[in-house]
């Protein structure tokens, strides 16, 4: 991201960059001003969700006992079925005069309204408590990114340093929920700015840095997963190999389920019934089967913890229920992250395999199996290799050195995710082309294959 253009949003001009040198004390403020502000509303997401978990659900998630088993099944059913209606009223009255737009969208320069924003975040927190099959990442980022496009223009910048100002309070909001700095740098400067200079680099990481101190000393700093045997071996690094490629298609499928579901989400008023449907088959999943409620920790945990052959089945229909609900509650109009779903579901496939191989070899173990492919699976899902390893890394507080077979297995999974887009558009031409040679079904087939090739290209 160049910061070149000195152009003011409002046609002014503002002679220098704030990130230039004799801006520095701005860089100073946004690192600590705007990440204390930022880590503070982390911390009241965290208790919010906390809140809405105890009082609705009817059991607070932890480190020990993610999954809501505590609850009555007909609180587990009600409370997803009633929040549901709730959040669709709320968003269907939100929305009825325009969109809010995405983190992404507001570093691109779409405008965050406060307070239509404020109450888009507090009700994606509120969903998941209540156990609907979204992540909460999403609602700290977008908070964040408001925040810091608010103190851009307060300050007049530059369009280029509004979307860098924007960027590094989303990673923030990120870095202050999960207690994870280096992941909220890494996701303002890898996924958001996709390429950035080493001060921009350095205001993200400081203000990330800020933000989960201070969220972490209002909620603590306890891991987000438990996971035994992160020990590195030969052994450990051949199943990187080995399923780091088959993280990637697993995660590539994942990314076009949720993009597709994403792109299609409901805005209109049909959101009034589509959302509560979605609710309801949740709370019917979670009636069998509560580990499919919220964020996917349950069901990540629980991956983690299998051990046994036994599990396989249940995991096998954990995968499916989670991914479709996931999916599900998306289209249906609801906004949340696939984030912490991703991991949940590469976690039971990375459990399924690793059972198979610590049987083989009996020093590995099942959990670190998940974990590895959790963290494959999250790379391709999200295009975030660097983001999603050091994010393993971080809510695990997983030894620095278990990043040799993370990153060989992030590594192959990115390959293989970012081929796969390439021999689906190789098919599609050759559909072209044969419709083009075909007099009877040409003009239909050849626009379809036209389109389909314009959309793998974007």
């Amino acid at each position: 991201m160049s910061n070149s253009d000195t152009s003011d949003p409002a046609g002014d001009s503002v002679p220098v960059s704030v990130f230039a040198p004799k801006k520095w004390w701005f860089l100073v403020f946004v690192i600590f001003g705007l990440g204390s502000i930022i880590g503070l509303c982390s911390a009241g997401l965290s208790f919010l969700l906390e809140f809405v978990q105890q009082y609705i659900l009817g059991a607070a998630e932890s480190l020990h006992d993610p999954t809501p088993f505590g609850s009555p099944w007909w609180r587990r059913l009600a409370s997803a079925a009633c929040i549901s209606v709730f959040a669709a009223v709320i968003w269907w009255l939100i929305r009825r005069r325009s969109r809010i737009p995405s983190v992404s969208g507001a570093v691109h320069g779409a405008p965050m309204p406060a307070g239509r924003t404020l109450i888009h975040v507090l009700t994606q927190i509120i969903i998941v408590g209540a156990g609907m099959s979204v992540g909460r990442e999403t609602a700290p980022r977008e908070l964040g990114a408001m925040l810091g496009q608010k103190l851009s223009q307060r300050f007049r910048l530059s369009r280029n340093d509004m979307a860098v100002i924007i960027a590094v309070g989303a990673g923030a909001g990120f870095a202050g929920v999960y207690n994870a700095p280096l992941t909220g740098m890494f996701f303002a400067v890898e996924v958001l700015l996709a390429g950035t200079d080493i001060i921009v680099a350095a205001t993200a990481l400081g203000t990330s840095a800020v933000a989960a101190f201070i969220g972490g000393l209002l909620k603590g700093t306890s891991v987000f997963y438990s996971v035994t045997g992160l020990t590195v071996s030969w052994q450990i690094i051949l199943f990187a190999v080995v399923m780091g490629p088959v993280a990637g298609i697993c995660g590539y499928i994942f990314r076009l389920l949720t993009q597709w579901a994403n792109t299609n989400s409901e805005r209109t008023s049909r959101v009034l019934w589509m959302l509560p449907l979605a609710g309801l088959l949740t709370g019917v999943a979670a009636v069998w089967l509560p580990q499919v409620m919220g964020n996917g920790r349950a069901m990540a945990q629980t991956a983690y913890n299998s051990v046994s052959v036994a599990a396989i089945p249940l995991l096998l229909i954990l995968i499916a229920v989670k991914a479709a609900l996931t999916v599900l509650t998306i289209r249906s109009g609801a906004s949340g992250g696939v984030l912490t779903p991703a991991i949940a579901v590469g976690g039971a496939i990375g459990a399924i395999a690793g059972m198979g191989w610590a049987y083989l070899f009996p020093n590995v173990t099942a959990g670190a199996c998940a974990f590895i492919v959790s963290a494959a699976f999250l790379a391709a899902s999200q295009k975030a290799p660097l983001m999603a390893s050091v994010f393993m890394l971080e809510i695990t507080h997983a030894s620095i050195s278990f990043i040799i077979p993370v990153g060989i297995a992030v590594s192959l999974s990115m390959l293989v995710s970012s081929w796969l887009p390439s021999f689906r558009l190789l098919r599609l031409r050759r559909s072209e082309a044969a419709g083009k040679e075909g007099l009877l079904s040409g003009s239909g087939s050849t626009a379809k294959a036209h389109a389909a090739i314009r959309d793998q290209q974007a």
